[in-house]
């Protein structure tokens, strides 16, 4: 199981950055396994009996990668292409993010290799249900804390809370996030991750001293995230959105989308912009390197690499995703730091965690709070980070990535030491 995770291409990736951010911090080697290998990695079958009567099994995974700050939280994902070392990787990355923003997190990741498009809606209640089933001996309110991603939503948060409750003889609301409010969800966290993503955008307009009214953004990756992001610029800050994509096409209008439209559009068309008549359908790949002003990727991991990171268009770098940049374009865009502002993905997408953590205290309280209080603390938790992480950054003269990740990773390597080993 260790070698499947070493092998990985995405847990490469994350091991990279650690070491080279390691190196500026002067870890020494055995201090580095203790801190990015992760204390549990589980790997799960999932049978389901699906309508027609036949049994198909899944393969689930549950990476928990500390538990030196508090119990472990992180999303779960239903993609075909899920694995275990992407898992880590992912809770990894969640890890140096929940410690950026000073929550008392450590991280995790999983989910289930499946495509819920190919469901019927009993049988993902059923793969949603098992999955969780299968995990109740190794999660709970004070050890691991799920919450929606890539895939899922406050539907499938809501059978993982009544599937882990019923075993329990009582309600738990505090074993996932992104529940419905009606179940003690927090409210704003389904726009949390793109709400924070649209405040991060606006603070770095305001520190180049830039005015964003009439601005270009392109956004790849049009699912919740990226669509919440897309109408928070276009509604919020008067920008024009030129492009969107999602799995299925590309849309490019210089003279600006109606995101609201395409919104809608997807909504209705099983969250697909296929057929979608705002723009132009391009390659998927010119769209990342078309001119804007904002190119935000909120889809999946390695979308800027080598081949194109060079050729980027865009003054900010809004990295709305996991791990959209490969080391190697990091190696590129460093000499462009002049040119292009990156806000790095720990820190670009950490509100949607960062309102999980409210959703999750207000559960043990038993006292929700208004959207008001959720936004206007969210935005103090997002401008403490931006403003440490830019801070650093100019005073050691690195880049923001590595700025955003030593500070993550001084906070869990000060707790570990603090904590020391037992025995």
């Amino acid at each position: 199981m260790e070698r499947e995770i070493h092998l990985d291409p995405t847990f490469k990736m994350a091991r990279q950055q650690f070491d080279t951010v390691a190196d500026m911090l002067e870890i020494h080697d055995g201090e580095r396994d203790q801190l990015i290998l992760p204390k549990r990695a589980i790997s799960i079958s999932i049978p389901i009996h699906r309508e027609d009567g036949s049994i198909t099994v899944f393969q689930g995974y549950r990476v928990q990668h500390h538990l030196a700050l508090g119990p472990t939280k992180g999303g779960t994902r239903f993609t075909p292409s899920l694995t275990l070392g992407e898992s880590a990787a992912l809770a990894v990355w969640m890890s140096w993010k929940c410690a950026l923003a000073s929550l008392p997190y450590g991280g995790a990741k999983g989910g289930v290799a499946v495509d819920p498009r190919s469901l019927t809606s009993v049988e993902l209640q059923r793969i949603s249900r098992r999955y969780m089933l299968e995990m109740i001996p190794f999660v709970g309110p004070q050890t691991d804390i799920m919450g929606p991603d890539l895939g899922t939503n406050e539907q499938i948060m809501a059978w993982f809370m009544d599937a882990y409750s019923s075993h329990s003889g009582k309600s738990v609301a505090e074993i996932v996030t992104g529940k419905p409010a009606a179940l003690g969800g927090c409210a704003g966290r389904r726009e949390a991750t793109g709400r924070g993503v649209t405040f991060l955008v606006e603070r770095a307009f305001s520190h180049m001293q830039i005015n964003p009214q009439g601005r270009t953004a392109i956004v790849q990756g049009f699912g919740n995230v990226g669509s919440v992001t897309a109408c928070g610029l276009a509604y919020r800050t008067g920008m024009k959105i030129i492009g969107i994509s999602d799995q299925a096409v590309a849309i490019y209008n210089p003279k600006g989308i109606d995101v609201a439209m395409a919104d809608r559009y997807a909504a209705e068309h099983n969250k697909s912009l296929a057929g979608f008549s705002g723009g132009e359908v391009i390659d998927p790949e010119e769209l990342l390197t078309l001119p804007c002003d904002v190119l935000i990727p909120a889809a999946i991991e390695r979308v800027i690499t080598a081949s194109n990171a060079g050729k980027l268009q865009c003054r900010i770098l809004a990295e709305a995703a996991n791990g959209p940049t490969t080391p190697e374009a990091d190696a590129i865009l460093d000499q462009r730091r002049e040119e292009i502002f990156i806000i790095p993905d720990i820190l670009c997408n950490v509100g949607g965690v960062v309102v999980s953590y409210f959703e999750w205290v207000q559960d043990m309280q038993n006292f929700l709070w208004t959207n008001t209080e959720v936004v206007d603390r969210l935005c103090r938790i997002l401008e403490s980070a931006f403003s440490a992480v830019v801070r650093r950054a100019k005073e050691r003269g690195i880049s923001h990535r590595n700025s955003a990740l030593s500070i993550g990773i001084e906070r869990v390597q000060a707790a570990k030491r603090l904590r020391g080993l037992f025995p």
